[in-house]
């Protein structure tokens, strides 16, 4: 007899026990493994003992005995099967000796058809009848319960595996996501071992498989911290309690209990993820036998197929809808066009994350997989398209979430921002936070997103929302250590040396605010003068107080309250009553000699004069050109501006900036001067010379622009896409242009939207003098300069009507 065999005494398997557990060397899963060979020799013993008869009766394990390994505390999961009657006492005889040696013991007695019937109306019986293990007796009896219940499971798996997905949904409200918690439940917790059996479920049905990349580690990693917690407690107790991560870190040799948490976060963010791709293969399959799944025969047109799951053949092609250049959406998923080329594009990661976001996708797993197998690391700095993909990524809000976490899963975030390392899956021990450190800044970065008609520049606020604690994890201050990391990440994404400085300066002082507000004295003049020396513009007063309230947000409901709220709304107002009338009109430079040239051209002839200039988007020579630089020159007229941005609009071009501005340059009558940069939806540019024709002829009214673009929109395809604030289009303080009112619009950007808008502005019968317009991510943020028909400013009622004029046609 080997030291882990037992006899039937229970006595004898307590000190056997006893010296297997505290044998050195043995730990985790080989601790594990010969827990379980210990307990499956006493239990056979005690089979015998008992006077079972040679066939007919077995003792199946099942559950996580089943699996064939025991934590020191387990419960011990038994069946005693049978084929037909046995004795009264058979049962008693096993059962009272494990009693009596204090083990916890679940156990049943059933024959086969009993125990299929009882898992046919019990799904948590029939997931640990899938666990079934021989231990003793009848092994054919076993093996016929085995093969039975394995039946049934993928007989019944359509009806049965959304009632498993609700379960996990249940667990997930009741006890919460492990990642995220100080004191978390391994085994219940979203992320824990449960879900684990349920990917082992899922697996047997034979319809998906989870990714096993990392997932046997974090198994591990869970079940060893479950080990420890029963050794260190003594108890059979499933919650990593706080006074008990220190004593489970030693047992562990972990640094300490922040480490360990970490650890164990990390594992189950792997679990997590697992699951949800698991689960996304799980409803494809589902739908694509119910006839569900949408799919294109050969020329397009639309059929029900069948699934393509395991043995399943697709008799088409699954419906690919473009959503950027180089993806795709497919059932359900952002993916890879077949002419992506990942190599070559170092944006594409940035850009099918933003598509995805932004119509309220994620991304497949297998397009995430080759994208961080594929993809080069961004240039440095970074080309203007991959901030501007960034900035719609996180402005997409909560739907931004699950594509970060798809990129996190395979390491893409680390690679674009090497920083969040340091502050990936660190705890914060502090009641009123309810998330780890990046978790909270994603957090505060969907908050921010919902504030972005509030602030000029909503790229910065989404930065600095997603980079503001990028400190932590650093010595001294996280403020002050974020100012000096932010200040080289903002110039590796390639903000300007302004922009980079706002961004430190919102990082350094984003707890200023609320600080100031709360704990000093709102009327002594000094308590104003604080902010106005932290923040010196308007404009970064606005973006502080909008990352002040997004922060408080995302931390947890004790951090943010209506009179904080009201503390904080207080000194924002006297700080920009202190900071009012540093605005004005932007100068405007010098036009170039090819602007002045393509002007004097436009005023000799009477007709337009345009210039068209490819960019290209990136660094390296021959890459495509993905951009246009187009300057215009028209003699002034009505509906110039709405005219134009509707030619780009049909020919896809998305408008990035634009500048309007008047010329006279021969003295014969005013020129418009229109400077745009535009970028291709889809990574083709149309011909010069068609856009050119195209320029032409809506400008002499032979091309119905309008028309055209509402044809075009009612034959694509409607996509949900995701909620955006609603548009805001508001008139300035008169502070802002002595010789013009200024309208400002702030809207989520859309195909034909600068069409629209200056389709408005020419119904009102006003003129545009001067027009700035910038997308910023999804975000436009455009100010128009008007004058009635003299050239004055607006009246007050006169502008108030044309503002309305301009949000009937966003609405």
């Amino acid at each position: 007899m080997t030291t882990e065999t037992s006899p039937s005494d229970s006595s004898d398997h307590a000190a056997a026990r006893a010296q297997l557990l505290d044998r050195p060397g043995l730990t985790g899963r080989d601790r594990r493994a010969a827990l379980a060979r210990l307990t499956d020799d006493w239990l056979a013993g005690l089979l015998a003992a008992a006077g079972a008869p040679a066939s007919g009766v077995a003792l199946v394990a099942v559950g996580g005995y089943g699996r064939g390994e025991l934590s020191p505390r387990s419960d011990l999961d038994v069946l005693l099967l049978h084929d037909g009657p046995i004795a009264r006492e058979l049962p008693e005889r096993i059962w009272y000796p494990v009693w009596d040696a204090g083990a916890k013991l679940d156990h049943s007695v059933r024959t086969v058809a009993e125990a299929r019937s009882v898992a046919a109306s019990d799904l948590k019986a029939q997931l640990g009848l899938l666990d079934a293990r021989h231990l003793a007796g009848d092994a054919a009896l076993t093996a016929a319960l085995r093969s039975a219940v394995l039946t049934d499971w993928r007989a019944g798996a359509p009806a049965r595996l959304p009632e498993l997905r609700e379960l996990g949904r249940e667990r997930a409200e009741r006890h919460g996501e492990l990642s995220f918690l100080l004191e978390p439940d391994l085994k219940e917790a979203r992320g824990g071992l449960r879900d684990l059996v349920a990917l082992d479920a899922i697996a047997a049905t034979w319809l998906a498989d989870a990714p096993r990349d990392g997932l046997e580690a974090a198994a591990l990693r869970l079940a060893d911290v479950r080990d420890a917690l029963h050794l260190a407690t003594g108890r059979a107790t499933e919650r990593l309690s706080l006074q008990d991560q220190d004593q489970v870190a030693e047992r562990l040799g972990v640094l300490d209990a922040d480490t360990l948490l970490r650890q164990v976060y990390e594992a189950a963010r792997t679990i997590a993820y697992a699951s949800d791709v698991t689960w996304r293969a799980v409803d494809r399959v589902l739908a694509a036998r119910s006839g569900r799944g949408r799919r294109t025969g050969r020329r397009g047109f639309p059929f029900t197929g069948v699934g393509r799951g395991t043995g399943a053949v697709a008799r088409g092609a699954v419906e690919r809808r473009p959503l950027a250049e180089g993806v795709v959406e497919q059932d359900g998923e952002a993916v890879l066009a077949q002419a992506a080329r990942p190599a070559t594009d170092p944006v594409l990661p940035l850009r099918a994350a933003a598509a995805a976001a932004q119509n309220g996708l994620t991304v497949s797993y297998a397009t995430v997989r080759r994208l961080a197998a594929e993809c080069r690391p961004l240039p440095v700095p970074w080309p203007d398209e991959a901030r501007a993909q960034l900035v719609t990524l996180l402005g997409a809000g909560e739907a931004a979430v699950p594509v970060w976490e798809a990129l996190e899963a395979e390491g893409l975030v680390t690679r674009l921002l090497p920083d969040w390392e340091r502050v990936r899956c660190r705890p914060q021990r502090n009641a009123v936070h309810r998330w780890t450190v990046d978790r909270h800044l994603v957090e505060t970065a969907v908050r921010a997103a919902a504030m972005t008609r509030r602030v000029a520049r909503p790229d910065l606020l989404l930065v600095a929302a997603l980079l503001h604690d990028i400190g932590k994890g650093w010595p001294g201050d996280h403020s002050e250590a974020g100012e000096v990391i932010v200040r080289d990440v903002a110039a590796r994404m390639g903000f300007g040396a302004e922009d980079t400085e706002t961004l430190a300066v919102l990082v350094r002082h984003h707890l200023t605010l609320v600080d100031t507000a709360t704990r000093r004295d709102p009327d002594d003049p000094a308590t104003v003068e604080a902010i106005t020396k932290a923040v010196g513009t308007l404009p970064e007063l606005e973006l502080l107080h909008a990352l002040t309230e997004a922060d408080a947000l995302a931390t947890g409901p004790a951090a943010w309250s209506s009179w904080r709220a009201s503390l904080v709304d207080g000194l924002v107002a006297r700080a920009a009553a202190r900071l009012a009338g540093a605005g004005g009109e932007p100068a405007e430079g010098a036009p170039t000699a090819g602007q002045e040239r393509l002007a004097v051209e436009a005023a000799r002839t009477g007709e337009p004069a345009l210039s068209l200039l490819a960019q290209a988007a990136g660094a390296d020579p021959g890459t495509e050109p993905m951009g246009v630089e187009l300057t215009l020159a028209v003699p002034d007229r009505p509906g110039l501006l709405g005219t134009v941005a509707g030619v780009l609009a049909l020919h896809r071009l998305t408008v990035r900036s634009a500048g309007l501005r008047e010329l006279d340059p021969i003295g014969a009558g005013p020129v418009l001067l229109l400077s745009w940069r535009v970028a291709a939806e889809f990574g083709e540019l149309p011909e010069a010379a068609r856009l050119r024709a195209d320029l032409r002829r809506a400008l002499d009214g032979s091309l119905d622009v309008s028309r055209r673009l509402t044809e075009r929109d009612a034959a694509a395809p409607r996509r949900k896409g995701i909620p955006t604030p609603p548009p805001l289009v508001a008139v300035a303080p008169a502070v802002a242009s002595a010789t013009a009112t200024v309208l400002e619009v702030r809207a989520h950007d859309a195909p034909g939207l600068l069409h629209r808008i200056g389709r408005a502005l020419d119904g009102a019968g006003v003129r545009v003098r001067t027009a700035h317009v910038s997308t910023l991510g999804a975000e436009a943020v455009d100010s128009f300069y008007l004058t009635d028909a003299a050239g004055r400013p607006l009246t007050a009622e006169r502008a108030g009507e044309v503002a309305a004029a301009v949000r009937a046609a966003l609405d």
